[in-house]
Formats: structure tokens, C-alpha cells, sequence
């Protein structure tokens, strides 16, 4: 068994690698805590008036001087550092669920990010490193 296996699945650890987010420099991870601090009472605002639709989400954001993340035609980053998008759907009782509220990503450096969701039962906001394939965002489980 390879060491840190979870459940001790062969070659866990290989595959499941793109759910690791990346390594943050100390000063990458100071500077994310930062902007944690300043999205957190946002979201708990918005969890408060119960107000967690990605656009509401979205809107209170930008309102910290944030520029929302674009794309090229090539799908390059092109400017901007937020993305705001609806919550990952799941399988629920037999059936495809998106549970309300929203997810968010800010891109700090390249090496960090402050990841967050508000939904009905909860909100957070932490930092992570960058994903290998997803960005900010913890890609879902795979099969």
C-alpha cells in the first residue's frame, strides 16, 4: 500500500492527484488570508439576508474592486480574478441536484486562491492552492 492511500486502493494516491490543490508560497498564503478576511463577512452578510444566488453573490463581490474572470476565444485566462458560478450539481435520489447558493473563486496569485460557497445551510471561505485542472475550484469526484 503507498503511503497516505486513504483507503488503501491501489495507486490512490496517482489517481486521485487532481483533487490536491497546488502548494502556496508563504507570501502567496499571507496574501490570500487577507483577501479571505475581506470576503468573509460578505458572504455571511449575504447568508444573513438570505441571499445566496449567484448573481446577488457575484455583484457583492465585484463590489470589493474585483474584476470577474474572462476568457479568450482560445480559453486563456484573459483579465480579471473572480469566478462566480451555481454549486456543483449531485446525484440525489435517483436524480441530477443543483442545490441553491453559489460557489467562488479568487485567483490571489498563481500559486493562490480564497475559495467560498454561501448556501441556504452554511457558508466558508478558505485558501487553497490552485487545482491542476480546475483552477480554484475543487474539480468533483470522479467514478
Amino acid at each position: 500500500m503507498e503511503p497516505g492511500a486513504g483507503d488503501g486502493a491501489p495507486h490512490y494516491n496517482e489517481n486521485n492527484g487532481y483533487r490536491r490543490p497546488g502548494a502556496m508560497s508563504p507570501a502567496s498564503a499571507t496574501d490570500a488570508a487577507r483577501e479571505a478576511d475581506r470576503i468573509r463577512p460578505v458572504l455571511k452578510r449575504l447568508w444573513e439576508q438570505k441571499k445566496w444566488d449567484p448573481a446577488t453573490v457575484r455583484a457583492a463581490l465585484l463590489h470589493l474592486g474585483y474584476e470577474e474572470e474572462r476568457t479568450g476565444s482560445n480559453g486563456k485566462p484573459h483579465g480579471g480574478t473572480l469566478m462566480v458560478r451555481a454549486m456543483n450539481s449531485r446525484f440525489t435520489d435517483g436524480r441530477e441536484v443543483t442545490p441553491e447558493g453559489a460557489l467562488a473563486g479568487l485567483r490571489v496569485h498563481t500559486d493562490a486562491c480564497v475559495t467560498a460557497f454561501v448556501q441556504k445551510s452554511n457558508y466558508e471561505v478558505t485558501t487553497n492552492g490552485p487545482y491542476p485542472e480546475t483552477g480554484c475550484f475543487e474539480p468533483p469526484s470522479g467514478h
